[in-house]
């Protein structure tokens, strides 16, 4: 399936979509689970544990260490060297959630120039397009299918040096232990075809990897730029309507699969 222009629209019009939980009246206190790459629009981080003053000072003590015989000086317990992805997951009624591992969520990363995370899409379960301003992604496919498009930047076309024969959109197939590379700075978005859930594991080379969800960051303009933007595709009256039904996170999507898996498309 290739999420064409028509297949976004369908998307933002009639997707539900996953709410960070710690933004929930129901959440527990301590856990922060985000559904978007270490960023949800007012974070850039998924922790297992919401970090603390003390945590962020550790982090802090830890990137100002002179030596790295210095930062395990600042790491005297084992457990510190440990990150447990196993938290609980949210998959029923939203399109999934994941946790990612960076130095502020597991500051034993200072120093290393690595990260990653875990996801989990549920049935149907559609990652909004984005893109990490710090890394390269690695993806590897460990449960279910998942299928991924992926824009690099500028240029690349589909025909090398024919701009009229439009943009080439990378696109794979996962099945369980497959891969695909997401390069720094391009746009990407993965999608669980089936009625059954998929998980990957993402690493990267930084541990500040950081994500920008590209629809949610554009409507986040002046109306007039998303105007200008899209030219007339979209009236000015409209703006904050789209505005409303973009999904900031691991969004359910595609038609298709919400009725093939008898899924209620959200009105």
């Amino acid at each position: 399936m290739k999420f064409t222009t028509s297949v976004i629209a369908a998307i933002l019009a009639t997707s539900t979509y996953a709410t960070p939980l710690a933004a929930r009246d129901d959440a527990a206190p301590s856990i922060t689970i985000t559904a978007s790459y270490a960023a949800a629009a007012t974070s850039d981080s998924s922790t297992s544990s919401a970090a603390s003053p003390k945590d962020t000072l550790l982090t802090q003590k830890l990137l100002l260490a002179d030596t790295a015989a210095d930062r395990y000086a600042l790491l005297p317990s084992n457990t510190q060297f440990q990150f447990d992805f196993n938290q609980p997951k949210g998959l029923g009624g939203k399109g999934g959630d994941l946790f990612a591992a960076n130095r502020k969520t597991f500051p034993a990363l200072v120093g290393t120039s690595s990260g990653m995370a875990v996801g989990f899409l549920g049935p149907c379960g559609f990652n909004t397009p984005h893109i990490h301003p710090r890394a390269t992604e690695l993806q590897i496919v460990v449960e279910g299918k998942v299928i991924t498009e992926m824009l690099p930047e500028n240029g690349v076309f589909n025909v090398p040096g024919n701009a009229t024969s439009g943009r080439r959109v990378i696109r794979t197939e996962l099945s369980a232990f497959q891969m695909t590379p997401f390069y720094q700075g391009s746009v990407h978005t993965q999608f669980n075809p089936s009625c059954d859930n998929a998980t990957f594991i993402a690493s990267f080379n930084s541990e500040d990897f950081g994500t920008g969800q590209v629809a949610d960051e554009l409507f986040a303009f002046d109306d007039m730029v998303v105007q200008a933007a899209f030219g007339q595709a979209i009236d000015g009256a409209d703006v904050d309507k789209f505005r409303k039904n973009i999904p900031a996170s691991i969004a359910k999507g595609v038609s298709e699969c919400l009725t093939t898996c008898g899924i209620a498309a959200r009105r």
